[in-house]
């Protein structure tokens, strides 16, 4: 279950955090949680770079929406 938190961001961040979120088609809510889990993780594995990070979170969303694609299909062909 989601919590509703308030925090406050200097204008600059809150502007680079909307038109990032823009860009890749996401709320404002799922930009800031996107980059508070890869601080997260980054900050439990400071021996990894962020980007192998961030790789390897998207790859994961990847095989998830395939498993999740293959499964409605297969609900279709029965």
């Amino acid at each position: 279950m989601s919590k509703v938190l308030t925090i406050r961001l200097p204008e600059d961040i809150e502007s680079k955090i909307r038109i990032k979120a823009r860009l890749k088609h996401r709320s404002v809510s799922e930009q800031i949680k996107k980059y508070i889990y890869e601080a997260m993780i980054s900050e439990e594995n400071p021996d990894l770079p962020l980007r192998f990070i961030r790789e390897t979170l998207e790859a994961k969303q990847r095989l998830k929406q395939d498993w999740e694609q293959n499964m409605n299909l297969a609900q279709l062909n029965e």
